[in-house]
Protein backbone atom coordinates (compact mmCIF):
# COMPACT_ATOMS: atom_id res chain seq x y z
CA UNK A 1 0.00 0.00 0.00
CA UNK A 2 1.32 3.42 -0.93
CA UNK A 3 2.65 5.67 1.84
CA UNK A 4 0.29 8.63 1.82
CA UNK A 5 2.69 10.89 3.70
CA UNK A 6 4.13 11.81 0.31
CA UNK A 7 0.93 11.51 -1.64
CA UNK A 8 -1.18 13.56 0.76
CA UNK A 9 1.59 16.00 1.71
CA UNK A 10 0.81 15.99 5.41
CA UNK A 11 3.44 17.65 7.64
CA UNK A 12 3.15 18.28 11.39
CA UNK A 13 -0.12 19.55 12.86
CA UNK A 14 -0.65 23.05 14.17
CA UNK A 15 -3.24 24.47 16.55
CA UNK A 16 -5.98 26.56 15.00
CA UNK A 17 -8.48 28.86 16.76
CA UNK A 18 -11.77 27.39 17.90
CA UNK A 19 -14.50 27.93 15.35
CA UNK A 20 -12.10 28.25 12.43
CA UNK A 21 -13.31 25.07 10.76
CA UNK A 22 -16.90 26.23 10.88
CA UNK A 23 -15.97 29.31 8.87
CA UNK A 24 -14.68 27.05 6.10
CA UNK A 25 -17.84 24.95 5.80
CA UNK A 26 -19.14 24.72 2.25
CA UNK A 27 -22.64 25.59 1.25
CA UNK A 28 -24.51 22.44 0.26
CA UNK A 29 -23.43 21.51 -3.28
CA UNK A 30 -25.84 20.33 -5.93
CA UNK A 31 -26.02 16.57 -5.52
CA UNK A 32 -28.07 14.27 -7.69
CA UNK A 33 -31.65 13.49 -6.73
CA UNK A 34 -31.93 11.32 -3.57
CA UNK A 35 -32.68 7.63 -3.94
CA UNK A 36 -35.96 6.06 -2.87
CA UNK A 37 -36.39 5.39 0.85
CA UNK A 38 -36.18 1.64 0.51
CA UNK A 39 -32.73 1.91 -1.07
CA UNK A 40 -31.27 3.92 1.78
CA UNK A 41 -29.59 2.36 4.77
CA UNK A 42 -30.60 5.19 7.06
CA UNK A 43 -33.44 7.66 7.23
CA UNK A 44 -33.02 11.23 6.01
CA UNK A 45 -33.13 12.36 9.62
CA UNK A 46 -29.90 10.45 10.26
CA UNK A 47 -27.98 11.41 7.15
CA UNK A 48 -27.18 14.65 5.42
CA UNK A 49 -24.36 16.99 4.58
CA UNK A 50 -21.69 17.22 7.23
CA UNK A 51 -22.56 13.84 8.81
CA UNK A 52 -20.42 10.72 8.83
CA UNK A 53 -23.56 8.58 8.64
CA UNK A 54 -24.11 9.87 5.10
CA UNK A 55 -21.22 7.80 3.77
CA UNK A 56 -20.39 4.11 3.70
CA UNK A 57 -16.70 3.22 3.87
CA UNK A 58 -15.65 0.64 1.31
CA UNK A 59 -12.00 -0.11 0.49
CA UNK A 60 -9.05 1.50 2.22
CA UNK A 61 -6.97 3.18 -0.49
CA UNK A 62 -4.01 4.11 1.67
CA UNK A 63 -2.84 5.34 5.05
CA UNK A 64 -0.31 7.85 6.31
CA UNK A 65 0.74 9.33 9.63
CA UNK A 66 -2.06 11.87 9.73
CA UNK A 67 -4.70 10.59 7.33
CA UNK A 68 -6.41 7.57 5.85
CA UNK A 69 -8.13 7.58 2.47
CA UNK A 70 -11.11 5.34 1.80
CA UNK A 71 -13.20 4.59 -1.22
CA UNK A 72 -16.77 5.26 -0.12
CA UNK A 73 -20.35 5.63 -1.23
CA UNK A 74 -22.88 8.37 -0.51
CA UNK A 75 -26.23 7.18 0.88
CA UNK A 76 -27.83 10.31 -0.52
CA UNK A 77 -26.78 9.86 -4.13
CA UNK A 78 -25.36 6.32 -4.31
CA UNK A 79 -22.29 7.87 -5.99
CA UNK A 80 -18.76 6.74 -5.21
CA UNK A 81 -16.66 9.21 -3.22
CA UNK A 82 -13.14 9.44 -1.79
CA UNK A 83 -13.06 9.97 1.97
CA UNK A 84 -9.90 11.67 3.22
CA UNK A 85 -10.08 11.10 6.98
CA UNK A 86 -7.60 13.29 8.84
CA UNK A 87 -6.97 12.39 12.46
CA UNK A 88 -7.02 15.32 14.88
CA UNK A 89 -4.69 15.40 17.86
CA UNK A 90 -6.43 17.23 20.69
CA UNK A 91 -3.21 18.81 21.89
CA UNK A 92 -2.22 19.88 18.40
CA UNK A 93 -5.36 20.87 16.50
CA UNK A 94 -6.14 20.25 12.84
CA UNK A 95 -3.32 19.83 10.32
CA UNK A 96 -2.51 23.08 8.57
CA UNK A 97 -2.50 21.33 5.20
CA UNK A 98 -6.11 20.23 5.66
CA UNK A 99 -7.20 23.77 6.51
CA UNK A 100 -5.30 25.14 3.52
CA UNK A 101 -6.79 22.51 1.22
CA UNK A 102 -10.36 23.19 2.38
CA UNK A 103 -10.05 26.96 2.18
CA UNK A 104 -8.73 26.78 -1.38
CA UNK A 105 -10.90 24.03 -2.83
CA UNK A 106 -14.14 25.64 -1.69
CA UNK A 107 -13.34 28.47 -4.11
CA UNK A 108 -11.88 26.41 -6.98
CA UNK A 109 -14.62 25.11 -9.28
CA UNK A 110 -13.22 23.75 -12.53
CA UNK A 111 -13.62 20.69 -14.74
CA UNK A 112 -9.94 19.83 -14.24
CA UNK A 113 -9.81 20.29 -10.46
CA UNK A 114 -11.09 17.62 -8.09
CA UNK A 115 -14.43 18.53 -6.50
CA UNK A 116 -14.76 18.80 -2.72
CA UNK A 117 -18.34 17.67 -1.97
CA UNK A 118 -18.54 17.78 1.79
CA UNK A 119 -16.67 18.43 5.05
CA UNK A 120 -17.30 16.48 8.23
CA UNK A 121 -15.78 17.71 11.49
CA UNK A 122 -15.87 15.65 14.66
CA UNK A 123 -13.82 15.73 17.86
CA UNK A 124 -11.53 13.02 16.55
CA UNK A 125 -11.30 13.63 12.82
CA UNK A 126 -11.78 15.95 9.90
CA UNK A 127 -13.12 14.13 6.83
CA UNK A 128 -12.95 15.69 3.38
CA UNK A 129 -15.35 14.11 0.89
CA UNK A 130 -14.10 14.29 -2.70
CA UNK A 131 -15.43 13.03 -5.99
CA UNK A 132 -14.01 9.60 -6.74
CA UNK A 133 -11.70 9.02 -9.70
CA UNK A 134 -10.43 5.60 -10.73
CA UNK A 135 -6.68 6.15 -10.62
CA UNK A 136 -3.86 8.67 -10.73
CA UNK A 137 -1.49 9.39 -13.60
CA UNK A 138 1.26 7.25 -12.03
CA UNK A 139 -1.07 4.24 -11.94
CA UNK A 140 -2.22 5.00 -15.48
CA UNK A 141 1.37 5.01 -16.76
CA UNK A 142 2.09 1.77 -14.90
CA UNK A 143 -1.00 0.14 -16.43
CA UNK A 144 0.13 0.95 -19.96
CA UNK A 145 3.69 -0.20 -19.34
CA UNK A 146 4.94 3.40 -19.46
CA UNK A 147 4.28 3.45 -23.21
CA UNK A 148 1.56 6.01 -23.83
CA UNK A 149 -0.06 7.10 -27.05
CA UNK A 150 1.26 10.55 -27.94
CA UNK A 151 -2.32 11.58 -28.62
CA UNK A 152 -3.21 10.72 -25.01
CA UNK A 153 -0.13 12.57 -23.76
CA UNK A 154 -1.42 15.66 -25.54
CA UNK A 155 -4.92 15.32 -24.06
CA UNK A 156 -3.59 14.84 -20.52
CA UNK A 157 -1.10 17.71 -20.86
CA UNK A 158 -3.81 20.08 -22.07
CA UNK A 159 -6.00 19.24 -19.10
CA UNK A 160 -3.13 19.78 -16.65
CA UNK A 161 -2.46 23.20 -18.16
CA UNK A 162 -6.17 24.02 -18.21
CA UNK A 163 -6.54 23.34 -14.49
CA UNK A 164 -3.32 25.19 -13.65
CA UNK A 165 -4.24 28.23 -15.73
CA UNK A 166 -7.46 28.50 -13.71
CA UNK A 167 -5.55 28.25 -10.41
CA UNK A 168 -2.86 30.73 -11.41
CA UNK A 169 -5.43 33.23 -12.60
CA UNK A 170 -6.83 33.11 -9.07
CA UNK A 171 -3.40 33.57 -7.47
CA UNK A 172 -3.20 29.96 -6.28
CA UNK A 173 -0.08 27.81 -6.64
CA UNK A 174 -0.39 24.04 -6.39
CA UNK A 175 3.27 23.57 -5.36
CA UNK A 176 3.17 19.78 -5.34
CA UNK A 177 2.56 18.67 -8.91
CA UNK A 178 3.46 15.03 -9.55
CA UNK A 179 1.78 12.11 -11.33
CA UNK A 180 0.33 10.84 -8.03
CA UNK A 181 -1.60 14.10 -7.59
CA UNK A 182 -3.23 14.02 -11.02
CA UNK A 183 -6.39 11.89 -10.92
CA UNK A 184 -7.99 10.28 -13.97
CA UNK A 185 -11.40 8.66 -14.52
CA UNK A 186 -12.47 6.08 -17.07
CA UNK A 187 -13.30 8.76 -19.65
CA UNK A 188 -9.80 10.19 -19.50
CA UNK A 189 -10.80 13.31 -17.60
CA UNK A 190 -7.78 14.48 -15.60
CA UNK A 191 -8.12 16.54 -12.42
CA UNK A 192 -5.62 18.29 -10.18
CA UNK A 193 -5.83 16.97 -6.62
CA UNK A 194 -4.16 17.29 -3.23
CA UNK A 195 -3.88 21.01 -2.65
CA UNK A 196 -2.38 20.47 0.80
CA UNK A 197 0.73 22.47 -0.08
CA UNK A 198 -1.03 25.11 -2.15
CA UNK A 199 -1.12 28.71 -0.98
CA UNK A 200 -2.69 31.91 -2.23
CA UNK A 201 -0.13 34.01 -4.12
CA UNK A 202 -1.31 37.49 -3.25
CA UNK A 203 2.07 39.15 -3.87
CA UNK A 204 4.56 37.70 -6.43
CA UNK A 205 7.60 38.50 -4.26
CA UNK A 206 6.16 37.03 -1.09
CA UNK A 207 8.42 34.55 0.73
CA UNK A 208 7.10 31.02 1.08
CA UNK A 209 8.44 28.01 2.99
CA UNK A 210 11.16 26.00 1.29
CA UNK A 211 11.07 22.22 0.74
CA UNK A 212 7.56 22.01 -0.63
CA UNK A 213 7.47 19.63 -3.58
CA UNK A 214 8.53 16.07 -4.33
CA UNK A 215 12.20 15.94 -5.28
CA UNK A 216 11.89 14.81 -8.91
CA UNK A 217 9.60 17.71 -9.84
CA UNK A 218 11.37 20.55 -8.02
CA UNK A 219 12.81 23.46 -10.03
CA UNK A 220 16.53 24.18 -9.48
CA UNK A 221 16.02 27.51 -7.71
CA UNK A 222 13.88 25.80 -5.06
CA UNK A 223 16.47 23.03 -4.73
CA UNK A 224 19.12 25.71 -4.22
CA UNK A 225 17.14 27.12 -1.32
CA UNK A 226 15.17 29.94 -2.90
CA UNK A 227 12.05 30.84 -0.94
CA UNK A 228 10.70 33.32 -3.48
CA UNK A 229 8.85 31.68 -6.33
CA UNK A 230 5.74 32.04 -8.41
CA UNK A 231 3.74 30.09 -10.96
CA UNK A 232 6.97 28.74 -12.46
CA UNK A 233 7.26 26.20 -9.63
CA UNK A 234 4.19 24.52 -11.14
CA UNK A 235 5.30 24.96 -14.75
CA UNK A 236 8.61 23.21 -14.06
CA UNK A 237 6.61 20.29 -12.70
CA UNK A 238 4.48 20.28 -15.85
CA UNK A 239 7.59 19.98 -18.01
CA UNK A 240 8.89 17.05 -15.95
CA UNK A 241 5.52 15.29 -16.11
CA UNK A 242 5.27 15.86 -19.87
CA UNK A 243 8.63 14.18 -20.39
CA UNK A 244 7.71 11.28 -18.12
CA UNK A 245 4.48 10.63 -20.03
CA UNK A 246 6.20 10.78 -23.41
CA UNK A 247 9.48 9.02 -22.65
CA UNK A 248 8.16 6.50 -20.15
CA UNK A 249 10.63 7.39 -17.41
CA UNK A 250 11.25 10.31 -15.02
CA UNK A 251 13.32 13.18 -16.37
CA UNK A 252 15.29 13.96 -13.19
CA UNK A 253 15.05 10.96 -10.80
CA UNK A 254 17.51 12.27 -8.22
CA UNK A 255 17.88 10.51 -4.88
CA UNK A 256 19.21 13.56 -3.02
CA UNK A 257 19.14 17.32 -3.55
CA UNK A 258 22.71 17.28 -4.87
CA UNK A 259 21.93 14.37 -7.17
CA UNK A 260 18.81 16.13 -8.45
CA UNK A 261 20.75 19.32 -9.17
CA UNK A 262 23.47 17.32 -10.91
CA UNK A 263 20.91 15.70 -13.24
CA UNK A 264 19.32 19.06 -14.03
CA UNK A 265 22.53 20.93 -14.77
CA UNK A 266 23.99 18.02 -16.71
CA UNK A 267 21.09 18.33 -19.15
CA UNK A 268 20.37 22.06 -19.09
CA UNK A 269 23.72 23.64 -18.31
CA UNK A 270 26.96 23.55 -16.37
CA UNK A 271 26.91 21.86 -12.96
CA UNK A 272 28.47 24.07 -10.29
CA UNK A 273 29.03 21.19 -7.86
CA UNK A 274 29.96 21.89 -4.25
CA UNK A 275 30.19 25.62 -4.92
CA UNK A 276 26.43 25.88 -4.60
CA UNK A 277 26.32 24.26 -1.16
CA UNK A 278 28.89 26.63 0.35
CA UNK A 279 28.07 29.76 -1.60
CA UNK A 280 27.50 32.93 0.46
CA UNK A 281 24.05 34.46 0.32
CA UNK A 282 25.04 37.04 -2.29
CA UNK A 283 26.44 34.41 -4.64
CA UNK A 284 23.38 32.23 -4.22
CA UNK A 285 21.17 35.14 -5.21
CA UNK A 286 23.25 35.56 -8.36
CA UNK A 287 22.84 31.87 -9.11
CA UNK A 288 19.06 32.20 -8.76
CA UNK A 289 19.16 35.17 -11.14
CA UNK A 290 21.19 33.21 -13.70
CA UNK A 291 18.71 30.33 -13.57
CA UNK A 292 15.72 32.63 -13.99
CA UNK A 293 17.33 34.64 -16.80
CA UNK A 294 18.05 31.44 -18.72
CA UNK A 295 14.57 30.02 -18.25
CA UNK A 296 11.67 30.75 -20.56
CA UNK A 297 8.91 31.98 -18.27
CA UNK A 298 5.93 30.53 -20.09
CA UNK A 299 2.57 30.54 -18.36
CA UNK A 300 -0.01 27.77 -18.37
CA UNK A 301 -2.39 29.96 -20.34
CA UNK A 302 0.25 30.72 -22.97
CA UNK A 303 1.22 27.06 -23.23
CA UNK A 304 -2.41 26.11 -23.98
CA UNK A 305 -2.24 28.32 -27.09
CA UNK A 306 0.79 26.51 -28.49
CA UNK A 307 0.44 25.02 -31.97
CA UNK A 308 1.06 21.59 -30.46
CA UNK A 309 -2.58 21.55 -29.36
CA UNK A 310 -4.04 22.68 -32.69
CA UNK A 311 -5.00 19.11 -33.58
CA UNK A 312 -7.45 19.03 -30.66
CA UNK A 313 -9.72 21.30 -32.66
CA UNK A 314 -11.00 24.86 -32.53
CA UNK A 315 -13.79 24.23 -30.04
CA UNK A 316 -11.64 23.08 -27.12
CA UNK A 317 -10.32 26.55 -26.13
CA UNK A 318 -13.86 28.00 -26.22
CA UNK A 319 -15.31 25.66 -23.59
CA UNK A 320 -16.48 27.10 -20.29
CA UNK A 321 -14.14 26.28 -17.41
CA UNK A 322 -16.74 24.02 -15.81
CA UNK A 323 -17.16 21.90 -18.96
CA UNK A 324 -15.02 18.82 -19.62
CA UNK A 325 -13.19 18.69 -22.96
CA UNK A 326 -14.61 15.17 -23.34
CA UNK A 327 -18.05 16.63 -23.98
CA UNK A 328 -16.73 17.21 -27.51
CA UNK A 329 -17.05 14.20 -29.81
CA UNK A 330 -13.65 14.85 -31.35
CA UNK A 331 -11.91 14.37 -27.98
CA UNK A 332 -11.34 10.68 -27.27
CA UNK A 333 -8.50 8.66 -25.84
CA UNK A 334 -6.61 6.23 -28.03
CA UNK A 335 -5.54 2.77 -26.95
CA UNK A 336 -2.05 3.06 -25.50
CA UNK A 337 0.61 0.83 -27.16
CA UNK A 338 1.55 -0.76 -23.82
CA UNK A 339 -2.06 -1.07 -22.60
CA UNK A 340 -2.40 -3.84 -19.98
CA UNK A 341 -4.20 -4.63 -16.71
CA UNK A 342 -6.27 -1.49 -16.94
CA UNK A 343 -9.68 -1.09 -15.36
CA UNK A 344 -10.80 0.85 -18.41
CA UNK A 345 -13.13 -1.08 -20.73
CA UNK A 346 -12.25 -2.15 -24.24
CA UNK A 347 -14.99 -0.18 -25.93
CA UNK A 348 -15.68 1.71 -29.09
CA UNK A 349 -14.66 4.84 -27.20
CA UNK A 350 -11.04 3.93 -27.81
CA UNK A 351 -9.42 5.00 -31.05
CA UNK A 352 -7.14 2.12 -31.99
CA UNK A 353 -3.41 2.68 -31.89
CA UNK A 354 -2.91 0.98 -35.27
CA UNK A 355 -5.32 3.32 -36.99
CA UNK A 356 -3.60 6.39 -35.62
CA UNK A 357 -0.14 5.38 -36.71
CA UNK A 358 -1.35 4.45 -40.17
CA UNK A 359 -2.81 7.91 -40.44
CA UNK A 360 0.18 9.73 -39.01
CA UNK A 361 3.10 8.02 -40.73
CA UNK A 362 3.70 7.27 -44.38
CA UNK A 363 6.53 4.74 -44.03
CA UNK A 364 6.09 1.65 -46.21
CA UNK A 365 7.60 -1.71 -45.29
CA UNK A 366 7.21 -5.26 -46.54
CA UNK A 367 7.48 -6.70 -43.04
CA UNK A 368 4.81 -8.45 -41.05
CA UNK A 369 2.13 -6.40 -39.29
CA UNK A 370 3.67 -7.03 -35.90
CA UNK A 371 7.12 -5.92 -37.00
CA UNK A 372 5.77 -2.84 -38.72
CA UNK A 373 3.86 -1.85 -35.60
CA UNK A 374 6.95 -2.19 -33.45
CA UNK A 375 9.08 -0.23 -35.88
CA UNK A 376 6.55 2.57 -36.12
CA UNK A 377 6.28 2.86 -32.36
CA UNK A 378 10.04 2.92 -31.93
CA UNK A 379 10.33 5.66 -34.49
CA UNK A 380 7.70 7.76 -32.75
CA UNK A 381 9.19 7.21 -29.31
CA UNK A 382 12.69 8.17 -30.39
CA UNK A 383 11.49 11.27 -32.15
CA UNK A 384 9.43 12.34 -29.15
CA UNK A 385 12.25 11.71 -26.70
CA UNK A 386 14.61 14.02 -28.55
CA UNK A 387 11.99 16.69 -29.08
CA UNK A 388 10.75 16.76 -25.50
CA UNK A 389 14.16 17.33 -23.95
CA UNK A 390 14.04 20.64 -25.73
CA UNK A 391 10.43 21.27 -24.77
CA UNK A 392 11.05 20.53 -21.10
CA UNK A 393 13.87 23.04 -21.13
CA UNK A 394 12.02 25.77 -22.95
CA UNK A 395 8.73 25.50 -21.09
CA UNK A 396 10.22 26.45 -17.77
Amino acid sequence: MEDLNKRLSLPADIRIPDGYLEKLQLSSPGFDQPLSRRSRRASLSEIGFGKLETYIKLDKLGEGTYATVFKGRSKLTDNLVALKEIRLEHEEGAPCTAIREVSLLKDLKHANIVTLHDIIHTDKSLTLVFEYLDKDLKQYMDDCGNIMSMHNVKIFLYQILRGLAYCHKRKVLHRDLKPQNLLINEKGELKLADFGLARAKSVPTKTYSNEVVTLWYRPPDVLLGSSEYSTQIDMWGVGCILYEMAAGRPLFPGSTVDDELHLIFRLLGEWLGGLVRVAPGGLKEKLYAVIKSNTLQISAEEAMKHGYFRSLGLRVPTLHESISIFTLKEIQLQRDPGYRNSSYPDSSGWITHTHTHTHTHTHTHTHTHTHTHTHTHTHTHTHTHTHLIHNTHTMQ
